[in-house]
């Protein structure tokens, strides 16, 4: 059970009331090979900041960005070892673009001091004029965990720490941290962030614990993993549990969706049965049915052969499918 003196004052609202946002996380700043598509391997920079712009300019709501800092050689072959670090990309991400929100998707915040993670935040917020969203998780792997931190088994209590002190450090110059990990008194810190009382604190993950945390100390929540047939039950969960700890109090909540293929017809392509593919009404219908569940922002990412393909199908999602979201 999540402690009643870790939950924050504030609730903070991000997506407008009534409507249906959608973002990405970027493709190229994390190389698992479980997602990964050729192009990203030899795509950089350049590539990179095409597409940030292209979402941009399409009504993306936030682009994410992934945080990892080491993976154990056991799992290379299937996380690879390219994760491009989580704040410096989204503060390179803050002068490419002007309008869309910028994520850490998600980050694992008790691998840092929540003075430190303050500092990176509200500064990045500030660079950015208050495009912040702090998504936050609790990890999972364990040597990267336990090298940075220690105590992988309660990484969820250290969490639970994390996120209230984080809250605190983002709305307060001077914040009173009683600890137990990280006592804090009489520090002031800034430069202030731009969005008040705070910037978003949305929370990953789909595990019970993980939903319980949302549902106490979030402002949003950010499914990892949660099949369609899941999550209207995950929902009522965390509704009943935002009920308990916050008194009902509104809260965004997203899903992850399958990958997308716009087409006008055939694709000329052959693609997996669980890609969302075809013209703008049934994929904005498919879309629409996650919607009805109770969900008000969407993370899509598309398949493509290329960044150039990526960027087509990205704004074509812009024009053809987002304006149906909400019919």
């Amino acid at each position: 059970m999540t402690d009643a003196a870790l939950i924050p004052a504030d609730v903070v609202r991000t997506v407008p009331e009534g409507a249906v946002a959608y973002g990405m996380q970027l493709p190229i700043q994390s190389q698992s090979t479980l997602y990964v598509a050729e192009w990203e391997k030899t795509a950089g920079p350049a590539e990179l900041a095409r597409i940030a712009r292209v979402a941009d300019e399409s009504g993306f709501f936030y682009l994410g960005v992934c945080d990892h800092t080491a993976i154990p050689r056991r799992l290379a072959d299937a996380m690879g070892t390219t994760w491009y670090d989580t704040t410096a990309t989204l503060g390179w991400l803050a002068a490419v673009t002007s309008r869309t929100h910028l994520l850490s998707h998600v980050l694992v915040l008790a691998q840092r001091h929540p003075l430190r993670a303050a500092k990176e935040l509200a500064t990045l917020d500030r660079l950015s004029g208050g495009r912040l969203i702090v998504g936050v998780g609790a990890g999972h792997v364990p040597e990267e965990y336990e090298l940075l931190t220690g105590g992988f088994e309660q990484r969820g209590r250290h969490t639970d720490e994390a996120v209230s002190a984080l809250a605190r450090c983002l709305t307060e110059e001077f914040p009173e941290l009683p600890g137990p990990r990280f006592p804090v008194r009489d520090m002031g810190i800034g430069p202030r962030p731009v969005r008040q009382p705070r910037p978003p604190i949305w929370i990953g993950g789909s595990s019970p614990a993980a939903i319980r945390r949302t549902a106490a100390l979030g402002d949003g929540w950010l499914p990892q993993g949660t099949r369609r047939r899941d999550l209207p039950g995950q929902i009522a969960q965390l509704r009943s549990w935002r009920e308990e700890y916050r008194g009902g109090a509104p809260i965004d909540i997203g899903t992850i969706v399958e990958p997308i293929y716009l087409t006008d017809g055939g694709s000329g392509w052959e693609l997996p049965s669980w890609v969302l593919s075809g013209r703008a009404e049934p994929v904005a219908a498919s879309l629409r049915e996650l919607v009805e569940m109770g969900v008000n922002h969407l993370q899509v990412r598309f398949m493509a052969r290329s960044a150039g393909e990526f960027c087509d199908q990205t704004a074509r999602f812009g024009v053809e499918v987002a304006p149906l979201l909400s019919s």
